[in-house]
């Protein structure tokens, strides 16, 4: 087993060797073939120079400037290669200490097998612990861990007395915060009681209001139909007599006939049919009514006489008037 790492070991050293020096050797031929090529385009200047009839000159700038550009490129794909270089050198050193640990391993997983009557020879000497410096050491990582045990009991400690600590001031802000929300719900259960019994008497004053006013409204309208009744039966009583005193003068007081020769609309047009009669000679009397302004002709003493006038107004055809009729009239002042 250690003969086999011993070579693996080797072969990764070998190999890492030959990869860096292949890589520096690449780099260091670029490098090369570079500076071969820069005196040959400095030299093919001169011949184009030269072989230039018109007598035109090298622009030295551009020259320079190309040259320059040659310089960084090669100065770039070195710093490339070294930067290769340096990668794999840092993974040839990572796969060594990898082989390293791991040979490691396997001696320490070796002396574990190995019982107290096998020779140790093949274990190396760095490998060999001696007995007080291991039970030192043993005794040193027992101390150590203790520590951490009382560490971890000490930090525990700390958390359990700071979660009772936050448990307790939990509870004394739930409690806080239940009698707070008690006392809020009695306040609001109050102010409702309050609010119900504010409602509760408006609603009745409202209540009383309301039959109040429709007492009196019906207390009015019993008044006002009393005060209509009342009225209406005056009126009545007064048309009654009214109209017995007018039957009573129609039938009992001094009738005269008169000739109704029109029903004027208005006063103006009144006046112009009694000018007309009034230029024949006839005696003509207005009376105003419900529908017009009565125009009558008379009042003469009996029937004949009146309907003898009526017979002469209508056969006037300068007066127009074809409908007129006798009516017996009492004057306004005999009524």
């Amino acid at each position: 087993m250690n003969n086999k790492q011993r070579w693996m070991g080797g072969v990764v050293l070998l190999s890492g060797g030959v990869l860096l020096t292949a890589l520096l050797l690449k780099g260091t031929d670029e490098i090369h073939q570079n500076k071969l090529h820069a005196p040959d385009t400095v030299e093919a200047n001169p011949k184009n120079t030269n072989s230039n009839t018109s007598g035109l000159t090298v622009d030295v700038e551009t020259e320079k400037r190309l040259l320059e550009a040659q310089r960084q490129t090669r100065e770039k794909s070195v710093a490339e290669q070294e930067a290769r270089a340096a990668e794999f050198l840092a993974m040839q050193q990572q796969a060594e200490a990898d082989a390293a640990r791991k040979a490691a391993e396997e001696y320490a997983e070796l002396n574990a097998r190995r019982s107290a009557q096998q020779s140790s020879d093949n274990i190396p000497p760095e490998l060999i612990e001696d007995d007080a410096v291991k039970q030192k050491r043993i005794a040193e990582e027992k101390l150590a861990a203790q520590k951490k045990i009382d560490q971890q009991k000490v930090v525990q400690q700390k958390a359990e007395q700071a979660k009772q600590d936050v448990a307790r001031k939990t509870a004394e802000a739930e409690k806080r915060v239940a009698e707070e929300k008690r006392i809020t719900a009695e306040k609001r259960i109050a102010e409702e009681k309050r609010q119900a019994e504010q409602k509760q008497k408006a609603e009745r004053l409202a209540a009383e209001q309301k039959v109040t006013e429709k007492q009196a409204a019906d207390a009015k309208r019993k008044a006002d139909e009393q005060l209509k009744a009342e009225t209406k039966r005056k009126e009545d009583a007064k048309k009654k007599a009214e109209a017995e005193k007018a039957r009573d003068l129609l039938e009992h007081g001094d009738k005269q006939w008169m000739v109704q020769v029109a029903l004027a609309a208005n006063e103006a047009n009144a006046d112009a049919v009694a000018s007309k009669l009034k230029a024949k000679g006839y005696q003509v009397t207005k009376s105003p009514t419900s529908k017009g302004i009565r125009i009558m002709v008379g009042p003469s003493k009996d029937r004949d006489t009146a309907d003898n006038a009526r017979k002469k107004i209508t056969a006037d055809a300068s007066l127009g008037m074809k409908s007129a009729w006798v009516i017996d009239w009492v004057p306004l002042n005999k009524r």
